[in-house]
């Protein structure tokens, strides 16, 4: 079969692998599609994401969905031919999560994750025409929903949790700074949680459009000297730029809540934080999800539509330069997917 393997930085290939069969207690998938995260351009680019540093080479990808084409043994209430996606996180060990942590299995200490190198041996991901996959990680889509939006069931999910992290965002105005296909779920996720207004702001004028498509109802285009509104009570920060801390932190209003989702560097960057203080602001950090994977496949079964995040679609073959497109600024990218079998269907 064939799988998209990152070998280095600056160096991913279509290699052939054997095709797996399911153990016991696993499914077969046959993928469909795939989405593009910033992890996969981060080991594209660099060799790394975050603090996991690529090790061997690894199979991208945790934003998937395809059909199950195999059972193994033990496994019951699956059948072949349904589609499905997968939660991508599978915890290590029993570690036991303190009281007040009950429940935020995001939060565990070691968790291994679809397409990550944070251990040795990585964990390969799903960028491959066939991924064996342990039955509780497999989530079947609703009816309606068909494989290229289960495929954005994971990242709205992150979305999604963004959202819980916030209080409750019904009836008020919200802001989301970065536009990008996290930023532009936000939006959709805020929308479908009831909030009266959603202000997007980016630097990108196509990410605004996305945004727009994806239910904002304003937009402040950065590039252009447009500022953040401000007094805004609830705001998400999914950029991830330090240098956008400040204006992001003066935007909130007094007492506010400011929601982290966009990842941070892991090395020192200035930032000017001086109004988290005198404000009284509350800042809150938001880790990919716990369950609302579940959410956010019920959301799209009953007519949450995210498809506008989707701006490219290329081939398995063409994923090196999918991950091109996708790391380029000037490109105007939302989410780009990779067609990953050839049953995959728009």
């Amino acid at each position: 079969m064939k799988a998209v393997v990152v070998h280095g930085a600056r160096d991913v290939r279509v290699d052939e692998r054997p095709r797996p069969e399911p153990g016991p207690g696993e499914v077969l998938l046959a993928l469909e599609w795939g989405g593009i995260c910033g992890s996969d351009i981060g080991y594209w680019k660099h060799g790394a994401s975050g603090t996991a540093t690529l090790a061997h080479p690894m199979v991208l990808g945790h934003e998937v969905a395809g059909r199950v084409a195999a059972v193994g043994t033990g496994v019951t209430g699956i059948a072949e031919g349904t589609p499905a996606t997968v939660h991508p996180a599978s915890p290590v060990g029993d570690t036991t999560l303190p009281g007040r942590l009950a429940g935020r299995t995001n939060l565990l200490p070691r968790v291994r994750y679809f397409g990550s190198a944070a251990f040795d041996p990585h964990t390969d991901g799903g960028f491959c025409e066939y991924r064996t996959v342990p039955a509780g990680q497999l989530r079947p889509l609703p009816e309606g929903v068909d494989t290229e939006r289960g495929a954005l069931a994971e990242p709205l999910a992150v979305a999604m949790h963004a959202v819980r992290r916030a209080p409750a965002v019904r009836g008020r105005s919200v802001l989301v700074n970065g536009a990008g296909p996290i930023g532009s779920l936000l939006v959709a996720a805020l929308r479908h949680s009831g909030a009266a207004h959603v202000t997007a702001a980016d630097l990108a004028p196509a990410a605004l459009d996305i945004a727009r498509a994806m239910g904002a109802d304003e937009t402040r285009d950065l590039s252009q000297g447009q500022e953040l509104p401000g007094d805004i009570e609830v705001v998400f920060e999914a950029s991830g730029a330090p240098g956008a801390l400040g204006p992001v932190l003066r935007a909130t209003a007094r007492g506010g809540h400011l929601i982290q989702v966009g990842n941070l560097p892991g090395t020192p960057a200035p930032a000017v934080l001086g109004d988290l203080v005198t404000r009284e602001i509350t800042w809150s950090g938001s880790y990919r999800f716990v369950e609302e994977i579940d959410d956010a496949l019920r959301a799209m079964r009953d007519g949450l539509d995210v498809t506008p995040v989707i701006s490219h679609r290329f081939g398995l073959d063409e994923a090196a330069r999918a991950l091109a497109v996708a790391a380029d600024p000037t490109a105007g990218c939302g989410k780009v997917m990779l067609r990953l079998g050839s049953s995959g269907g728009t």
